[in-house]
């Protein structure tokens, strides 16, 4: 059945391969004669790239997962924000190839047949696998040893999802039938009599942690039969839904949470981003945009134009983040008791022109330096001054897990209306950190998009939460 599954994965990439192309033959012979681009090397270079970007953007998206999990609805919305993600990728990308120059022609081209071709590939491929199903063939028979509430979950899981292509042969338990429908087939010492009976692919083990020596014998007895065993581990609790497993040397290691920020290729990704985004930033916008705000700050009020303060960054290591200056020079961070003094609704330490610029958060635009930097991305957790780091880390549980990714100058909290004064409502700061824990484990490129387009709207609208 792996074997099976991973030929089917093969098969999936390999087919979408194909597809981009193929796409990118029927653009190039459609678009514009001004010079063919197919066999060019900055043709091919760009060609090679729009592959390699696919891959990992499709394969972070969730279009090569087990489709027999899901419906295929869900894998066309998720081909849709692979090809948009892609097309932003593939802008990027010719903007380090000087020498290629694209019609929009071509772009609407291969972006309509790669859409059009993936799809009709992923519904062909998905028909033929429901038609071998029903002939009989790609249906796994399982049983599930352990008819406590981890197994029937699991159970309810497979009957509200019959896409899915598994048929539940029945149960074995110690503690006999307990309510299970005619799906009771034993107790666990049964299991040999129940494989010799039945075609069984898979034993699903839904026995708690005490279990062990039990666990044991459904182990050996199902090493002497062709039955995979899968193991349901009685401390899923403690997992969050974006765990990891993977192999160290002989020992399976099971991550908590999979943080797939810390892995390289996205690392790359995210970063390649942020530099393009700025540095556009800083050639189109800001060359005209900052002089206004610095004289207008000037103007306003006596002091420095620009602000700066130290922040915990990735790994809690500090650095000075820069802003605006929106209060008046002689305000301070800490009060007498020596607590962090968050700015509050109507702050008379803020002046007039701060008030415009937190409204629509232009006071954040020097933190664009920090992400030249490397010490900030442009979406991530917002970064805490060190007090309200102190005062927030062992009061609020997971606090600190915000610092397994760099800070951003918006972030996922901050478009959810999470963002503000803390202190007077301490759930503020628990949804706070929810949101900035669920960005760091659902992390795609998509999302940063999604969570840039909301802060661009906020910032025209005026955040309610933002003074």
């Amino acid at each position: 059945m792996q074997i099976q599954r991973n030929s089917l994965y093969i098969v999936r990439v390999f087919s979408d391969i194909i597809n981009i192309v193929f796409a990118f033959l029927i653009a190039d012979y459609f678009s514009p004669p001004i010079y063919s681009i197919t066999l060019s090397s900055d043709g091919l270079l760009l060609l090679s790239g729009l592959i390699v970007i696919w891959f990992l953007v499709a394969k972070s998206l969730g279009v090569y997962d087990e489709f027999r999990s899901r419906d295929f609805t869900v894998e066309v919305i998720n081909v849709i924000r692979s090809l948009l993600t892609l097309s932003i990728l593939a802008i990027v990308l010719i903007f380090f190839i000087k020498d290629i120059y694209l019609s929009r022609t071509f772009i609407v081209i291969f972006l309509s047949a790669s859409f059009f071709l993936i799809i009709a590939e992923k519904y062909t491929l998905r028909h033929l696998i429901i038609y071998m199903r029903k002939k009989g063939r790609n249906i796994r028979n399982i049983i599930i040893v352990g008819a406590g509430e981890v197994g029937k979950n699991f159970n309810d899981t497979i009957k509200a999802n019959p896409h899915f292509g598994y048929k539940l042969i029945g149960f074995l338990d110690d503690a006999g039938n307990c309510g299970m429908n005619g799906e009771y087939l034993g107790k666990i010492d049964d299991l040999e009599k129940v494989l010799e009976s039945n075609r069984i692919d898979n034993v699903i083990v839904a026995l708690p942690n005490y279990a062990a020596e039990r666990l044991e014998h459904v182990v050996k007895t199902c090493e002497n039969y062709t039955t995979r065993v899968k193991i349901i581990p009685d401390y899923f609790r403690f997992i969050s839904d974006k765990y990891q497993v993977e192999m160290f040397g002989p020992f399976p290691v099971v991550s908590v949470r999979n943080d797939r920020l810390n892995e390289f290729q996205w690392r790359l990704i995210k970063r390649a981003f942020d530099i393009t985004f700025t540095l556009l930033l800083f050639t189109f916008v800001f060359t005209w945009l900052w002089p206004i705000i610095m004289l207008a700050i000037k103007i306003s009020s006596p002091g420095p134009i620009f602000f700066k303060q130290t922040r915990w960054g990735r790994d809690n290591k500090r650095f000075e983040a820069y802003k605006f200056r929106s209060m008046i020079s002689e305000s301070k961070d800490v009060d007498e008791n020596g607590k962090f003094n968050q700015a509050t609704k109507d702050d008379p330490r803020i002046t007039k022109f701060g008030k415009f610029i937190r409204k629509t958060n232009l006071d954040e635009l020097p933190q664009f330096i920090n992400v030249l930097l490397g010490q900030m991305s442009l979406v991530g957790p917002r970064p805490h001054p060190t007090p309200l780091n102190v005062e927030s880390k062992d009061k609020f549980r997971r606090y600190l897990l915000r610092h397994l990714a760099k800070p951003g100058i918006t972030g996922w909290a901050q478009v959810n209306g999470f963002r503000g004064e803390t202190t007077s409502d301490p759930k503020k700061m628990v949804e706070r950190v929810k949101h900035d824990i669920w960005y760091i484990e659902n992390w795609s490129f998509w999302l940063d998009i999604r969570i840039i387009l909301l802060t661009v709207i906020l910032m025209i609208k005026g955040d309610k939460n933002a003074y």
